[in-house]
C-alpha cells in the first residue's frame, strides 16, 4: 500500500514507539492522527508536524473516541491504516510471592483492559470504515497494525498479566487477518523487545535489558519500530503475522537474578 493520500489513527501515538510511527508516516506522505489518553502530547506532536497531523484525545476503549479519531483522519486521505502502538507494562508480583501475598485479579483485568480490549475495539471499528474504501490492484482496503511483545513468548517472573495480554494480541492477529480478508483488509503484529523510549530512559534498566541481546547490543531505537510498521503497511503479501524485532533476544526467566 502506498501512503500518498492515504491517513492513519496511530493510538498510542503520544508515546515513543508511536510518536516514531507518526512521524515515519507522515514522512511517506500519509495524514495521521494521534489517539492518546495525554491530550496535550498529542497537541504538541500535531503543532510540530502541522495540517497533516491530527490530535485526537482518548483511549481506544471509548467508541467515540475513536469515532473521532476515524472522522478525523477521513479529512487528511483515504483512511486505510491503524495502529495500535501502546507498550506500557503495569506494575505486577509474582502469582505467589514468597510472603505468601497474591497477585490481584485487578492487574490481570487492567492489563487486558489497555493491551487487549482496547486494540481488539480500534481494529474492529476501524475494519469497518475501511470497508467502504475503493479497492487496490490487489482488492485491498486498509491495513491494522497491532503491538504485541517478546514478552509473549518469553515471560519473565512477575510478568503474568502482561504476558498474558501481549499473548491475546499474538493469538489474534491470523484469526482477525482471517476475519477481515473477504473485505481486503491485512492484519500483522509487531513484537518488540526492549526500546529507548521516555519509559525506558535509565541507562541502567538499559544495560541489564541488553544483556539478553545477541546483536547489535543494544535497544532498540523507536524509528526502527517505526520501519517495520512501514515495512508491514507498504509490503502486500505481509498477512496474519507477527514479527519479533528484538535484536535476536531471548529473555531469562527473571531478569533480578543476574
Amino acid at each position: 500500500m502506498h501512503l500518498q493520500g492515504r491517513s492513519a489513527v496511530v493510538a498510542g501515538g503520544a508515546g515513543g514507539l508511536g510518536g516514531a510511527t507518526v512521524r515515519r508516516l507522515v514522512e511517506g506522505g500519509a495524514g495521521v492522527v494521534v489517539l492518546d489518553p495525554d491530550g496535550e502530547r498529542s497537541a504538541a506532536i500535531a503543532a510540530e508536524l502541522g495540517a497533516v497531523v491530527a490530535g485526537v484525545e482518548g483511549d481506544s476503549n471509548d467508541d467515540a473516541a475513536v469515532g473521532r479519531a476515524i472522522a478525523a483522519a477521513r479529512s487528511l486521505g483515504t483512511f486505510s491504516i491503524a495502529v495500535s502502538a501502546t507498550g506500557v507494562v503495569i506494575p505486577s508480583q509474582r502469582l505467589v510471592d514468597g510472603d505468601g501475598s497474591l497477585l490481584s485479579k485487578e492487574a490481570l483485568l487492567a492489563n487486558l483492559e489497555l493491551h487487549v480490549t482496547g486494540p481488539f475495539n480500534l481494529a474492529r471499528l476501524a475494519a469497518a470504515a475501511m470497508a467502504d474504501n475503493e479497492p487496490d490492484e490487489d482488492g485491498g482496503r486498509g491495513v491494522i497494525v497491532q503491538t504485541a511483545s517478546i514478552s509473549a513468548y518469553d515471560g519473565q517472573v512477575a510478568m503474568v498479566p502482561y504476558a498474558a495480554a501481549k499473548g491475546a494480541i499474538v493469538s489474534m492477529t491470523l484469526p482477525m487477518a482471517r476475519d477481515l480478508a473477504p473485505l481486503g483488509i491485512r492484519v500483522c503484529a509487531v513484537a518488540p523487545g526492549a526500546f529507548a523510549t521516555p519509559r525506558l530512559s535509565s541507562p541502567a534498566v538499559q544495560q541489564l535489558l541488553v544483556q539478553d541481546v545477541a546483536f547489535p547490543k543494544r535497544v532498540g531505537h523507536p524509528d526502527e519500530f517505526a520501519a517495520l510498521v512501514e515495512a508491514i503497511i507498504r509490503n502486500p503479501y505481509l498477512n496474519g503475522e507477527v514479527i519479533r524485532i528484538d535484536g535476536g533476544a531471548r529473555l531469562r526467566a527473571d531478569m533480578r537474578t543476574r
